[in-house]
């Protein structure tokens, strides 16, 4: 599986015209002081008004980075599947569809940057407490479960409302990463718990959502007495 190190994202980040990294830097700056105050006072309690002002920003800009407040509150979770989207749509080959979503997913994780696995434990632990967020975090990976579908119909020729197997491997890629995310954010992994959130960082996440995918066809074959 490829992998990219923090180094390698600086550089390719470098590499950008300095008006994309100025955008990128004014999201991520709007995304950390959204983080923090809904983490201070709570998602409901806080205001757009309140947040633009906190960021120093107007409605109009903030509209150009993010849909809604809770797509902010949730954009650490939206960095890693657009990147997971990307990848699948771009970087690859031929293969086994299963192995591609999965490749494509453990290559997202491991791309974040260094501090975006303490920014996805702080949204999860917000939107546990917000109905809304916990509501809007499943839409989200509803709809990349169905952007990856499209993806996989783009490129067989088919139509995943005739052919269920597209649909099955969206529901089996998604079913992996929350599989897997949900042990990383519990501190479970191979040899029990580790009572540790999010320990080992994105190497570790990326490992608990591959043994997720390892378990799939044993989890298809378990028979009931």
């Amino acid at each position: 599986m490829a992998t990219e190190s923090s180094d390698n994202r600086t550089h390719a980040d470098s590499d950008l015209p300095l008006r994309e990294r100025k955008k990128q830097r004014t999201r991520r700056a709007l995304a950390d002081t959204a983080l923090e105050l809904f983490s201070e006072r709570g998602f409901d309690r806080v205001t757009l008004e309140e947040l633009t002002a906190r960021a120093e920003i107007g409605r109009s800009t903030f509209f150009r980075y993010y849909g809604t407040k809770e797509d902010v509150a949730m954009a650490a979770e939206g960095e890693l599947w657009d990147a997971c989207t990307s990848h699948f749509e771009t970087h690859t080959g031929r293969g086994p569809a299963l192995d591609l979503l999965r490749t494509s997913l453990t290559a997202a994780i491991l791309s974040m940057p260094d501090d975006w696995d303490q920014r996805f434990l702080r949204t999860r632990r917000l939107a546990a407490g917000t109905p809304v967020l916990h509501d809007h975090s499943l839409v989200s990976s509803m709809k990349v479960q169905q952007r990856l579908v499209e993806i996989l119909e783009e490129r067989l020729g088919a139509d995943g409302r005739e052919d269920v197997r597209l649909r099955l491997l969206g529901e089996f890629a998604l079913s992996a990463w929350r599989c897997g995310a949900r042990n990383w954010v519990a501190g479970r992994g191979p040899g029990g718990y580790d009572q540790r959130r999010g320990h080992g960082g994105t190497k570790a996440l990326a490992s608990r959502v591959e043994e997720a995918f390892d378990a799939i066809p044993a989890s298809l074959a378990l028979n009931l007495p």
